[in-house]
């Protein structure tokens, strides 16, 4: 039996989230939010804080600033039960990573200090622990600069001590979407895009197309729409989920939060319509407390939403 069912190694960070701003920010004036939310950020930290909450077994790697920031957000993940006894706190003028996120109704400015982000390496990861596991999933191919490049290897060797593996890219801040992704999708078992993202990586506008194309390069293809749900391609078989109704306070971590649910059912070998609806459900409950975390974090809250949602 595998100490883990899932092990995630990537970012860790926080993000500042302010509403109430203008959506267009005059130079030389000083502008008043009328709310703000300090929360775990980084795609791989909300997957695996969530999970955690669902019950799944979590090891998670990274490396921090030796910092205040560094520290809220390792706490963040502790008290969610991920094991973070591997995360590498590192002294020097690279500090923890922020995002500032500018909510505006149905559509967000995303601001980012890479930080440590960036400077994660394959020296910071301890290989055997990652293979302790019944599963792997990596978030934010493009910020993982130190990582990347060695990416498709760790793939590789991770397949070869009988994990499954995924990979949701996150958005490609220079849009060009290279950087060795279509030969790192070869060693990849479920991938999890949303639709621009599907569409970019398999360079076309047309969505259907794109789902079709990378449905040849890896076994398992789900993709999130949004308000049109879900849906995966496995092969010539496709599945779909419809969203989940809610009133969201904002959809920051919604994709994530996705890819929580999904993976949680998959690595216990529910099938696929079951894996959906649970990555929607997640999804879902995300978005009814600000941040990708918080709704996870308030228990009662959290275990009647979803207890709520499977029963109906």
């Amino acid at each position: 039996m595998p100490r883990f069912d899932i092990t995630i190694a990537g970012e860790l960070n926080l993000d500042l989230i302010l509403y109430g701003l203008p959506e267009q920010l005059s130079p030389e004036r000083e502008l008043l939010a009328d709310g703000m939310m300090l929360t775990l950020g980084s795609s791989s930290a909300i997957v695996a804080h969530n999970l955690a909450t669902l019950g799944s077994r979590v090891g998670f790697q990274s490396r921090i600033g030796d910092d205040s920031l560094g520290q809220i957000a390792l706490d963040r993940l502790r008290q969610s039960g991920v094991d973070v006894s591997r995360v590498h706190s590192v002294p020097g003028t690279i500090t923890t990573g922020l995002t500032v996120i500018l909510q505006h109704g149905a559509w967000r400015n995303i601001l980012t200090y890479a930080g440590t982000i960036a400077e994660t390496s394959w020296q910071d990861l301890d290989l055997d622990a990652l293979a302790d596991s019944r599963h792997f999933h990596l978030s934010s191919y493009y910020l993982q600069r130190g990582l990347r490049p060695r990416v498709g290897e760790l793939f590789r060797w991770l397949k070869s001590k009988g994990l499954t593996v995924s990979l949701d890219t996150n958005d490609d801040p220079e849009d060009r979407w290279e950087g060795g992704l279509l030969e790192v999708l070869r060693y990849v078992d479920v991938f999890l895009p949303n639709e621009r993202e599907a569409a970019k990586v398999a360079g076309t506008e047309d969505p259907e197309a794109a789902i079709q194309k990378l449905s040849h390069l890896v076994p398992l293809v789900v993709v999130k729409r949004g308000p049109k749900g879900s849906l995966a391609q496995r092969g010539t078989e496709r599945f779909t989920s419809a969203s989940q109704e809610v009133v969201p306070v904002d959809t920051v971590g919604a994709g994530d939060s996705f890819d929580a649910g999904f993976l949680h059912q998959y690595v216990r070998g529910a099938d696929l319509p079951t894996c959906l609806a649970s990555g929607n459900r997640a999804g879902a409950l995300s978005t009814t407390r600000p941040g990708g975390t918080e709704a996870f974090r308030e228990v009662e809250h959290r275990e009647k939403f979803l207890q709520e949602r499977t029963t109906s």
